[in-house]
């Protein structure tokens, strides 16, 4: 896994133009995309996982689901990313034959921890300070180099991310970088998601 990582968001990419939104951030280059929401019901919810599974594929691009592991089963996602107080690795990787990324934070001894358990990426943030989750607390940037040292598995970096200072962590080596409001506000999505996607580009 490697390259931008776009998170949709309930206010930022609003269900009636989540499909147009992604599209839009596939269109330019966006790899995985991820369905976050956390109000409303998995049923609620299902018709526009399985319209973004569709897009996604189309595209060549992963969907990854925040936290509901049922329903990225039920629609036969890509991947389920969990934070700290969701199921235990082991048991969802039992459950779901799929990716499964965590969150950890600033703490490389939970990612590693995670690794052996079976996680296929870990996520480190947040970075700088971030809109979607002012309250957040900042990480060292070192983290992202230490893990590259330390770890097999792909190193996700989310957190306040622009396409200004991104270049930073993915020079220390971060192989996915999750946007949310910087992507979606940008006044052309495709091209903003571009700029981002040339990070890879050697």
């Amino acid at each position: 896994m490697r390259g931008l990582y776009a998170i949709t968001d309930s206010k930022l990419t609003p269900y009636h133009g989540v499909v147009e939104f992604v599209k839009d951030a596939l269109r330019g280059g966006a790899r995985t995309i991820q369905l976050r929401d956390k109000d409303l019901s998995d049923f609620e919810i299902y018709p526009y996982a399985l319209d973004l599974r569709h897009i996604c594929h189309i595209f060549g691009a992963k969907l990854i689901i925040n936290d509901r592991v049922e329903l990225a089963k039920t629609v036969r996602a890509d991947g389920v990313h969990v934070g700290k107080d969701d199921v235990d690795v082991a048991k969802i990787k039992q459950e779901f034959d799929g990716i499964v990324g965590v969150s950890c934070y600033g703490d490389i001894q939970r990612a590693k921890a995670m690794e052996a358990k079976g996680a296929d990426y870990v996520a480190f943030g947040s970075f700088f300070p971030s809109p979607t989750k002012p309250h957040a607390a900042v990480v060292d940037k070192d983290v992202i180099t230490q893990a590259k040292q330390e770890l097999k598995v792909p190193v996700c970096v989310i957190g306040g991310i622009t396409a200004e200072n991104a270049k930073e962590l993915v020079d220390k080596g971060a192989d996915l970088v999750s946007v949310i409001s910087d992507l979606w506000l940008a006044p052309h999505v495709e091209a903003r998601a571009r700029e981002y996607s040339k990070l890879w580009i050697s």
